[in-house]
C-alpha cells in the first residue's frame, strides 16, 4: 500500500481589523473639530477622542481573529512548498493596502514636496546593483532588471562551453545554445544537445524545466537521451536560467506555454520527420499539459513524459481564491519573506542538493505573489480539463514527494482520454526524480517508454 501526506505550512497569525464609527455634530463648534481631525497625523495609531456630550461616543471595534491555515504550493525547482495563500500573507498584504488608504485620506501638499526633495536627493545617490542570484521586488527597476538579465544569460552561455570541457575530446555530443524572440518582445534562451552521428537521430526530446530551476541541469539527462539516438533540446521559460524577465517572476503561465509552442514549431521546421516528444518537471510538466490540449499540438506530439508534474494545487481556503487575483494584480512582484529558507528537501542525493542550491542560475528566493497565483491557475484549468488529454503519455512520481502530490499523478492517469498512457510510482522516492540516487534507473525506464514509441 502506497502512502502520501501532502506537504503543509501551518503559520499561527493573529489579524486585527479596526472599525470606526462616528457620529455626525449637532453644533457648529464640531465642524471646527472635525477640521482638525482631518490634518495629517503624527502617527498610525487611533485614540480616543475627547469630545461633547452632543457627541455620540466613537465607537471602537477590534475583532482579533486566531487561525490556523494550511496550503500547498508547487515550487518545482527550488524544491520547497511556500505558505503563499496563508492568513499570515494576506495579513501583510492588508497592512500595506490600509497604509496607503490612509495616506490617501490625509493632505498630499507636503507629503509631495517632502517626496519630490527625497526623490531628488536619491536620483543624484542611485547606485545600480546586479546581483547575481535574485533582485528583490524592491530593486526590481527596469534597469536593475536587465542587468541581472544580462548576468544571467552570459552564465548560462558559460555553461554550455562549460559543459563541452568537461566532458573532455571524446565528445559524442555537440552542444549549442539559440535565442529566440518572442511576439511579447522578450529574448527566450535554449540550448540543444546533438549526437555527432547526427545521421542516426529518431526523435526529438523538448525538455521544460520546473519552477526556479534551467534547461542546463538537466545536462546529464540529455546525454543518456543522445546515446540512444535523440536530439534533445531544452527551453528557459520566461524569468529562468538565461531568459527575460525578473528572476522567478511569472506574470503569466500562459506566456510559457505559448513560448513552448513558437519553440515546438521552430525545432519541427529544423527536423522535418522526426518524431517528437515532450518532457516536463514540476511546473514545467503543467505547462506540458496545457500545451498536450491545444489540438494543433497534440497533432504534432508523438507522447509527454511528466516527472512529478504540478496538477493537484490547491489554495487552503476558498476565500484566497477571491482575493488572490486582487493581491497579484496589486502586488504581482512581492516576495514571502516568511517563507522556509531551508526548503523542503527534494532529492534524498546529498550532493544533488548542494549542486542545486548551489547554483547561481537557480532561484532560491522567496516565491512571489503572481508567481504562486500563475501555479494556482494553470492547476485549476487542468483540474477541469484532464478528460481532455489524448496524447500518449508517462507520468512518473515518488510516493515521499512533499512539492507535488502524487495523488494527483493518480488522478491525472485515471481521468485522462489517452489510450496509451502509463504511471509508475517510486516508494520513498522524493520530488526531483531525475536527481535521486537511482536517477539512472529512472532514466532507463524513461527511454524504454520512448523507443517502444518512435
Amino acid at each position: 500500500m502506497i502512502c502520501y501526506t501532502s506537504t503543509s505550512i501551518v503559520i499561527p497569525i493573529e489579524t486585527s481589523i479596526i472599525l470606526v464609527v462616528v457620529a455626525k455634530a449637532k453644533t457648529p463648534e464640531l465642524h471646527v473639530r472635525k477640521r482638525k481631525l482631518l490634518e495629517p497625523p503624527k502617527c498610525l495609531c487611533l485614540s480616543a477622542l475627547k469630545t461633547r456630550k452632543t457627541i455620540t461616543q466613537m465607537a471602537i471595534t477590534t475583532v482579533n481573529t486566531h487561525t490556523h491555515t494550511t496550503t500547498m504550493l508547487t515550487s518545482g525547482a527550488s524544491g520547497r512548498v511556500r505558505a503563499l495563500f496563508s492568513v499570515r500573507v494576506w495579513r501583510s498584504l492588508v497592512m500595506v493596502m490600509n497604509a496607503l488608504l490612509i495616506l490617501l485620506l490625509v493632505p498630499f501638499r507636503r507629503r509631495r514636496q517632502k517626496n519630490e526633495e527625497g526623490g531628488s536627493q536619491s536620483q543624484s545617490q542611485k547606485k545600480v546593483m546586479v546581483p547575481v542570484k535574485m533582485v528583490t521586488w524592491r530593486k526590481s527597476g527596469s534597469v536593475v532588471v536587465e542587468q541581472e538579465v544580462a548576468v544571467r544569460r552570459a552564465l548560462a552561455m558559460r555553461r554550455v562551453a562549460q559543459d563541452d570541457d568537461d566532458d573532455g575530446l571524446n565528445e559524442e555530443v555537440v552542444r549549442d545554445y539559440s535565442l529566440f524572440l518572442t511576439p511579447r518582445g522578450d529574448t527566450i534562451f535554449t540550448r540543444s544537445w546533438t549526437p555527432n552521428n547526427s545521421n542516426n537521430i529518431r526523435g526529438l526530446v523538448l525538455i521544460m524545466h520546473g519552477l526556479n530551476e534551467h534547461s542546463g541541469r538537466y545536462n546529464d539527462f540529455a546525454k543518456q537521451l543522445n546515446a540512444n539516438g535523440y536530439r534533445v533540446y531544452g527551453m528557459d521559460w520566461i524569468g529562468h536560467g538565461g531568459s527575460d524577465g525578473l528572476h522567478a517572476y511569472v506574470h503569466s503561465l500562459d506566456d510559457a506555454v505559448n513560448d513552448m509552442k513558437s519553440f515546438l514549431e521552430k525545432i519541427l521546421a529544423e527536423n522535418p520527420g522526426l518524431p517528437c516528444f515532450c518532457f516536463g518537471h514540476s511546473t514545467g510538466a503543467a505547462i506540458v499539459l496545457k500545451a498536450m490540449l491545444d489540438p494543433k499540438v497534440e497533432a504534432r506530439v508523438v507522447g509527454a513524459v511528466l516527472t512529478s508534474p504540478a496538477v493537484g494545487v490547491q489554495a487552503s481556503h476558498p476565500i484566497f481564491v477571491v482575493l488572490a487575483p486582487i493581491f497579484s494584480f496589486l502586488l504581482p512582484r512581492y516576495q514571502i519573506s516568511a517563507a522556509n529558507k531551508q526548503g523542503t528537501p527534494v532529492s534524498r542525493d546529498p550532493e544533488a542538493l548542494i549542486a542545486k542550491y548551489s547554483d547561481p542560475l537557480v532561484y532560491t528566493g522567496s516565491i512571489r505573489v503572481r508567481t504562486g497565483y500563475e501555479i494556482l491557475r494553470i492547476t485549476s484549468y487542468l483540474q477541469q480539463n484532464l478528460r481532455k488529454l489524448r496524447v500518449p503519455f508517462f507520468v512518473l512520481h515518488g510516493t515521499a514527494d512533499t512539492v507535488t502530490d502524487p495523488e494527483a499523478s493518480q488522478k491525472l492517469y485515471a481521468e485522462a482520454s489517452s489510450t496509451d498512457k502509463t504511471i509508475k510510482l517510486f516508494d520513498g522516492f522524493l520530488h526531483d526524480l531525475l536527481f535521486e540516487p537511482e536517477r539512472e534507473a529512472i532514466m532507463k525506464d524513461i527511454i524504454e517508454w520512448l523507443n517502444c514509441r518512435v
